[in-house]
């Protein structure tokens, strides 16, 4: 078994001004423009706790709670939740600064699921995460709950492929 890490040794912070080719013709800023540095931010953290490549198998969940405008710092903070066998679940906050007044603003929160792969390209075991706060223990439990909750899904679609008259 290899050597549990702690979470916050894995934690990563991203900042990047919004730029015009960020955004739509009003200024706000694409969607897409954030998933994907939501994904680059999370891919880092999944690397730095394995230390091998790492590829994103699936985006749980993103809620979009405000806009993001051209001249926006955008900051993502991506940490590990949940480590399985050679998975683990990545939650990232996403905020937004407006630089002139100094507000910051909850953007979205995501959470990633990402695979570690060996120099074959296949999977391989992740190191155990060491749960120390409170947090880091309730971010754990809820990582639980919706990797439960995929599962269920999955083994549901499934179902739904080899038998329509199951869903």
């Amino acid at each position: 078994m290899k050597t549990q890490k702690y979470a916050q040794d894995s934690i990563v912070i991203i900042s990047r001004i919004m730029l015009p080719e960020d955004a739509n013709a009003a200024g706000i800023v694409h969607g897409g423009v954030v998933m994907k540095e939501i994904d680059n931010a999370a891919g880092v953290t999944a690397i730095r706790h394995t230390r091998k490549i790492c590829v994103t198998a699936s985006i749980d969940r993103l809620d979009f709670y405000k806009p993001a405008f051209i001249g926006n710092l955008l900051t993502i903070k991506a940490s590990i939740n949940y480590t399985g066998r050679t998975s683990m679940e990545i939650g990232t906050r996403v905020e937004t600064e407006n630089l002139l007044t100094g507000v910051k603003t909850h953007l979205a929160s995501a959470y990633l699921t990402f695979v570690a792969r060996g120099e074959d390209k296949k999977p391989v075991k992740v190191p155990p995460l060491k749960l120390v706060t409170e947090e880091e223990f309730r971010r754990n439990r809820e990582a639980l709950a919706r990797r439960k909750l995929r599962l269920a899904e999955k083994r549901k679609e499934s179902g739904c492929r080899t038998d329509p008259d199951k869903c």
